[in-house]
């Protein structure tokens, strides 16, 4: 698809492809989580044809998400570095969440929302995975005592709910804030949407005569 004329790139083709992936793999992770975690969910299991094929293909999944989400945290992490402008805008979040952002300190390309985010999920997938690995029975059980995989089931439990939570509010916040769908599933935004919501990011495209999703001096720092 085209982009049209005057926007700005947000998310290249690759970072869609690779965020998508990310979603798909973490959005079938719990389905199958969740059938395997009560008795009254085990209907999701149907999804994958039985309770069965959802435990194989629950760790199986869980290696693609952590190889997915590893191209991500490369791609990103320099975007997400913390700084005082977050804690600025943090303390302004009543602002944001009442869509009130006139007078909210000036952002980057990610706020300190989808900094947090990004920085937990960080955390919790490869926790999810070395505790998965610890209780995959079929290839490693013989590996870990007893009392060591009760306690990596329950590290992955919390670890998985919480993952959860942050999948929520994260999808919650991109349907929200208008055109940020757009952004992960077409890869352009507006000027006045970047003016609004990432004003920071914004001039540093604009005075470098760049069209996104970064700073053209900052892209031949990189060697792209």
């Amino acid at each position: 698809m085209t982009r049209p004329r005057g926007t700005l790139i947000r998310n290249d083709t690759a970072t869609r492809i690779n965020h998508w992936i990310t979603a798909l793999c973490f959005v079938l992770l719990m389905i199958s989580g969740l059938s395997m975690f009560d008795p009254l969910l085990y209907w999701l299991s149907a999804f994958f044809g039985s309770g069965q094929w959802a435990r194989q293909a629950h760790p199986w999944i869980g290696i693609v998400l952590l190889i997915s989400y590893s191209g991500l945290i490369i791609q990103f992490w320099r975007d997400n570095l913390w700084n005082m402008d977050d804690v600025r805008w943090m303390m302004a979040i009543r602002r944001v969440l009442a869509n009130d952002e006139e007078g909210v300190p000036e952002v980057a390309r990610f706020n300190a929302g989808q900094k947090f985010v990004f920085w937990s999920m960080a955390i919790l997938v490869p926790v999810l995975f070395i505790t998965g690995l610890i209780i995959w029975e079929y290839y490693f059980g013989t590996w870990t005592s007893i009392p060591t995989q009760r306690a990596a089931l329950l590290i992955h439990s919390l670890c998985a709910i919480g993952a959860i939570l942050i999948w929520i509010v994260h999808v919650y916040a991109a349907i929200w804030v208008r055109g940020s769908m757009r952004a992960m599933t077409q890869g352009y935004v507006t000027p006045g949407w970047a003016w609004r919501h990432h004003r920071k990011w914004f001039r540093s495209l604009v005075a470098t005569g760049s069209s996104g999703p970064r700073p053209n001096d900052v892209r031949r720092e990189a060697g792209e």
